[in-house]
C-alpha cells in the first residue's frame, strides 16, 4: 500500500516524513519484522495540525448532514474491506481472527452510530432576564482534535475518536501506536481512495511517544483525546496545561468481578474467562480480580480452573481461543506479575509460565493463569496486569466484596454475578466504577464507556461521547 513508503497522511495527501527515523513493526506470533514505518518529526506534526486548522472553518460550516453522510460512507468502506483489514490486524497485533473481525465490525458500527448524531445534536433556548430577550445555548466544535491511539484495539479506538469529532464539526490529527500502525494506515488509504473527505479534515502521523508529546503540546490543538496508561495520561495533562487544552483520557483499569453466593456459576465462569483472556488479556476492561463468596468458592474455582486450562493457545490466524501477547516486553511484564504474586504467597492453580510447547518459535506466548491464596494486599490485586492472569480472592459477604473492589485507584469496568435483583442493584450503586456489567459483559454504542478515579477523564460512546467534542456558546437575543 502507498502508506508503506509514505506513512504520513497530511492535508489529504500521503507524504514522506522530513526525518529518517524508522519504526520496525513486528508479528507477535513469530517475533519477526513485518515492515518498517518512518517516524514523523516535529515539523511534520506542525504541518498536520496546520492542515487541520486550515480545514476546520469550512468543515464546521458544512451542513451536519453532509458530515454524517461522509461518515456513513466510511462505515461502508470498513465493512466492504473487513476481511483485508482483519488480516492485517491479526498480523501486527496478534489477536485471534474472530476477535480481529469483531473489532473491524465494531469500528464500522461506531462510524455509523456516530454519523447519526448529525441531526441529533441539540442546543437549548432558555427564557431571558430582560423584556423581549431570548437566550440560545448553541453547541459548537472545539476546533482541532488530537487523538492518541493505543496498540491493543487500534482500529476501533481510532474510529471511536475521529468519528464523533468529525460529525460535530472538528478536524483531526491522530497518531496510531508505533506497535500497531499498519491496519490504521491501511484503513486511511482506503478512505482516501473511496470517500471524498475534504483535505485536512483527517490527518495521521506515525511515531512513538515523542511524536505524541509534540502533538499534545502543539499550539494549534484545541482538544486532546487519548487512550492508554495512567502515567502517559498524566504526562498529557501536564503538557496540555500550558495552553489550557481540553483533555479526555481513557486510562488503565483493574476490573473486579464479584461472584455472589447465589450466582449462576456456569454463567460467571464463561463470562470471566472470556473477559480475562480476550486479546490475551490485553484490554483495560478485562476482569483482573475475582471476588468469590466463600459458599461457592470451591465450586467456582474448580470450574474456572478447568475452563482456563482447556483454552486453546495457537497461531491467531487459525482462530484459537487465545493468541500471543503483542510484544516481548508485554509478555515479560505478565511473567513478572506472576512471579511477584508467587513470592508474596499466591498459589498457581494453572498456567504461571511461558507456554512450554509454543505454537510458533519466537512468539510472545504466555499461559492463562489462575492464582489462589491471594489476599487484598498483594501487588497482583492492586496493580494492572495486561495479560491473562486471574487472582481469586475469597470473601465472606457482599459488603466485603464491594469494599475490596472499591479499594483501588482505578475505576473503569466492574462485573457482578448474582440472581438477586436487590443485591445486583445495591452492588451496582455502591461500586465506584464508571461502568458495571451485571450477569454479562460487553458494552454498546448507545451506552457510555467512562472511567472514574485514575481510569480517566471524560468518556466514549453514546450521547455523551458525541457531545464531549462540543462546547456551549451562549447567544443573547434582544429584540425590543
Amino acid at each position: 500500500m502507498a502508506a508503506d513508503k509514505r506513512p504520513l497522511y497530511i492535508d489529504g495527501n500521503w507524504t514522506e516524513p522530513s526525518g529518517s527515523e524508522a519504526i520496525p513493526v513486528y508479528d507477535p506470533t513469530t517475533g519477526t519484522e513485518i515492515r518498517s514505518i518512518p517516524s514523523a518529526t516535529e515539523a511534520d506534526v506542525e504541518r498536520a495540525t496546520k492542515a487541520a486548522r486550515n480545514a476546520q472553518d469550512d468543515w464546521e460550516r458544512r451542513p451536519a448532514k453532509e458530515r454524517g453522510d461522509l461518515l456513513r460512507e466510511v462505515a461502508d468502506v470498513i465493512e466492504n474491506h473487513a476481511e483485508m483489514l482483519a488480516e492485517t490486524l491479526v498480523a501486527e497485533q496478534g489477536k485471534t481472527r474472530s476477535v480481529a473481525e469483531y473489532e473491524i465490525r465494531a469500528a464500522a458500527d461506531i462510524a455509523r452510530y456516530m454519523s447519526e448524531w448529525d441531526r441529533r445534536i441539540e442546543g437549548d433556548v432558555v427564557p431571558g432576564s430582560e423584556p423581549r430577550q431570548s437566550i440560545s445555548l448553541l453547541r459548537k466544535p472545539y476546533g482541532v482534535v488530537a487523538g492518541i491511539i493505543p496498540w491493543n484495539f487500534p482500529i476501533s479506538v481510532f474510529v471511536r475518536k475521529f468519528a464523533p469529532a468529525l460529525v460535530t464539526g472538528n478536524t483531526t490529527v491522530l497518531k496510531p501506536s508505533e506497535l500497531t500502525p499498519l491496519t490504521t494506515l491501511e484503513l486511511v488509504e482506503i478512505v482516501d481512495r473511496e470517500v471524498d473527505l475534504p483535505e485536512g479534515v483527517l490527518n495521521v502521523v506515525t511515531g512513538g511517544g515523542a511524536v505524541g508529546a509534540g502533538l499534545v503540546s502543539d499550539s494549534e490543538v484545541d482538544y486532546v483525546t487519548m487512550t492508554g496508561n495512567v502515567d502517559t495520561g498524566k504526562a498529557i495533562m501536564r503538557n496540555a496545561a500550558d495552553d489550557l487544552t481540553r483533555v479526555s483520557l481513557e486510562l488503565g483499569g483493574k476490573a473486579p468481578a464479584i461472584v455472589c453466593a447465589d450466582a449462576d456459576i456456569e454463567l460467571a465462569v464463561e463470562n470471566i474467562v472470556a473477559s480475562r483472556t480476550i486479546n490475551a488479556g490485553q484490554a483495560c476492561t478485562c476482569v483482573e480480580r475475582v471476588y468469590v463468596h466463600s459458599d461457592v468458592r470451591e465450586e467456582f474455582q474448580a470450574q474456572f480452573v478447568a475452563a482456563m486450562d482447556a483454552l486453546e493457545i495457537g497461531d491467531p490466524r487459525d482462530d484459537p481461543d487465545m493468541g500471543p501477547q503483542v510484544s516481548e516486553g508485554e509478555r515479560e511484564k505478565t511473567q513478572e506479575a506472576i512471579r511477584g504474586a508467587i513470592e508474596q504467597g499466591a498459589e498457581v492453580l494453572t498456567g504461571g509460565a511461558a507456554v512450554h510447547d509454543p505454537p510458533t518459535d519466537g512468539g510472545h506466548w504466555v499461559e492463562p493463569t489462575v492464582l489462589a491464596d491471594v489476599d487484598q494486599g498483594m501487588d497482583v490485586v492492586s496493580e494492572e496486569v495486561f495479560g491473562p492472569v486471574a487472582p481469586i480472592i475469597e470473601v465472606d459477604s457482599v459488603a466485603q466484596a464491594v469494599e475490596y473492589a472499591n479499594d483501588s485507584h482505578y475505576g473503569l469496568s466492574s462485573y457482578v454475578f448474582t440472581e438477586s435483583y436487590r443485591d445486583a442493584m445495591q452492588i451496582a450503586e455502591d461500586l465506584d466504577f464508571g461502568e458495571t456489567f451485571i450477569n454479562g459483559s460487553g458494552g454498546a454504542q448507545q451506552g457510555h464507556h467512562i472511567g472514574w478515579k485514575e481510569s480517566g477523564l471524560g468518556g466514549e460512546d453514546g450521547k455523551h461521547g458525541a457531545l464531549k467534542y462540543t462546547q456551549i456558546k451562549s447567544v443573547y437575543h434582544n429584540f425590543q
